[in-house]
């Protein structure tokens, strides 16, 4: 089926190539997340697909986060709406966890930034390949918090302790670092990431897929992500409209400038 804000590749050994391709900055929208969803149900549906890797086709971003414009419009338009705002956490938190769910291996192969949202969807997939830029829940330093499954994930990756100083440091990790946390699998040179990303695809792709996937479903039951902490996750991200800091936050982010949540 066509897509507006992707393309898939099948390359060789059943592996697949998601290309996220939404200019100009590869933001999070709407549109995308469906893109998204109908991607992965038709990858999960293929037996011909064996792994699936989740790239970008624009040269420095991986994925951008959510559409700030396009928040600060709903905000507005789920003003004294907490449920509708804790719907839209909600909404990315379904889709991302369909790459989390999908009985193959998935890996992101990340070429540029992975800040906030990005950075959600990267935490979704099953190994992370870093070739260049940088990664971290960065939605503090907005005055909001990571809606898309990010607090869950990441708590559980690295641990409550380094989990509450990225988060709410706003921290912005180089490759090593994330490395040496433990969030991301491997570093490889920027002009080598599709290829090794590739090869290790088809390395996995030769293995026994189906039983990986019965593991995945095993592995995901034992990480413990209750429904309710993806729900306290939501509920949290559209209290925080209540709290005024996302003006702040937001319109200093236009303006260039550095918040001053401190008055």
């Amino acid at each position: 089926m066509p897509y507006e804000t992707l393309r898939i590749e099948r390359r060789n050994k059943g592996v697949a190539w998601v290309m996220i391709d939404n200019p100009p900055a590869n933001a999070i929208s709407e549109r995308l997340m469906e893109e998204l969803e109908k991607a992965a149900d038709e990858l999960e549906a293929d037996r011909g697909v064996r792994v699936v890797v989740i790239a970008s086709a624009h040269p420095k971003t991986f994925l951008a986060g959510a559409d700030l414009k396009d928040m600060i419009q709903r905000g507005t338009q789920f003003a004294g709406n907490e449920a509708g705002i804790a719907e839209q956490s909600a909404r990315m938190q379904r889709c991302f966890d369909r790459f989390a769910t999908m009985p193959k291996p998935v890996i992101a192969a990340i070429n540029g930034y992975a800040l906030g949202g990005g950075c959600e969807l990267a935490l979704a997939c099953d190994f992370r390949i870093m070739g260049g830029g940088k990664i971290g829940l960065t939605e503090v330093s907005l005055g909001l918090i990571p809606g898309a499954g990010g607090t869950q994930r990441l708590t559980r990756l690295v641990g409550r302790a380094k989990a509450t100083e990225l988060i709410f440091l706003a921290r912005r990790l180089e490759p090593q670092e994330a490395l040496e946390l433990g969030l991301i699998h491997r570093i490889t040179p920027p002009e080598r990431l599709e290829e090794e990303a590739a090869a290790f695809a088809e390395q996995l792709s030769e293995g026994a897929v189906r039983a990986m996937g019965l593991a995945k479903r095993a592995i995901y039951a034992a990480e413990g992500l209750p429904e309710d902490g993806f729900g306290i996750e939501a509920a949290s991200f559209a209290a925080t409209f209540k709290t005024g800091e996302p003006a702040i936050g937001l319109a200093a982010f236009f303006q260039k400038k550095q918040p001053q949540f401190l008055r």
